[in-house]
């Protein structure tokens, strides 16, 4: 396959960024996109240019690390990691236009890097559980209702990729949210800070600069990992809860 890629490079936080244009040949269907942008940048260090820089780490579609916007979409046309999207998603000749997450609260730090330790932030906001150390308690221990299992379990799966936010028209965090929220509040072990959980993670979302939600439901769309729209409507639920019962 040969392509044409425009891809945004940006020296760091600081400089003016711009669409760059290359073209690279000799491309097989069964490459990954990663390793498309991996025989990218051998051809620009042969030439002596800089590497385009991108994240990327276990390239098994589990971390969340790779993050870009291809042809106008997170992560690209299939609902899957970058890592894990094929070049035989596309046709011989084709322009691929490949840019960083667009959200103010992801700052870019260089090419299609950007920076999403306000993720981190809201997770050490309220994403723990109160649990005594010492020996590993018995799987049976505290017991959980299946429904409730499934559901803790589905919202586990969110691997923290920043696609709901590059997705979503108003640069919103709150499936991300709701997904680290529901995760624990469903279950017994999350109980002890239940309350102050959903209020301090979602009073560290706004304050990091995230948009607000207008459930235009872009986020699950893109969501790789299949994150229900429904999971804002449950954290919803738990804040208004919350809230009340402070105010009591």
């Amino acid at each position: 396959m040969k392509l044409t890629l425009r891809v945004w490079r940006q020296k760091n936080a600081d400089a003016p960024g711009a669409m760059s244009t290359y073209q690279v040949d000799g491309i097989s269907q069964d490459m990954s996109f990663l390793e498309m942008l991996d025989t990218l940048n051998e051809e620009l260090i042969l030439a002596g240019d800089d590497p385009v820089a991108f994240d990327h780490d276990c390239r098994e579609g589990i971390c969340g690390a790779c993050s870009l916007v291809i042809n106008g979409d997170a992560h690209g046309p299939e609902r899957t990691t970058t890592c894990q999207l094929h070049m035989r998603s596309f046709q011989d000749g084709d322009t691929i236009d490949i840019e960083p997450w667009r959200a103010s609260a992801f700052p870019v730090v260089k090419d299609l890097v950007v920076d999403r330790s306000a993720f981190d932030r809201i997770i050490q906001a309220g994403g723990y559980i109160s649990a005594p150390t010492g020996t590993a308690p018995d799987a049976h221990a505290t017991p959980v209702p299946k429904p409730d299992a499934d559901f803790a379990f589905e919202h586990a799966e969110c691997i923290g990729c920043g696609a709901c936010v590059a997705a979503c028209p108003n640069g919103s965090a709150m499936l991300f949210t709701s997904a680290k929220i529901n995760h624990l509040n469903v279950l017994p072990q999350g109980a002890p800070e239940r309350e102050t959980r959903v209020l301090d993670m979602v009073e560290q979302m706004d304050s990091e600069g995230f948009g607000g939600c207008t459930l235009t439901g872009e986020c699950a769309t893109a969501c790789p990992k299949g994150i229900p729209l429904p999971s804002i409507s449950a954290m919803n639920k738990e804040w208004l809860r919350a809230t009340r019962k402070v105010h009591r």
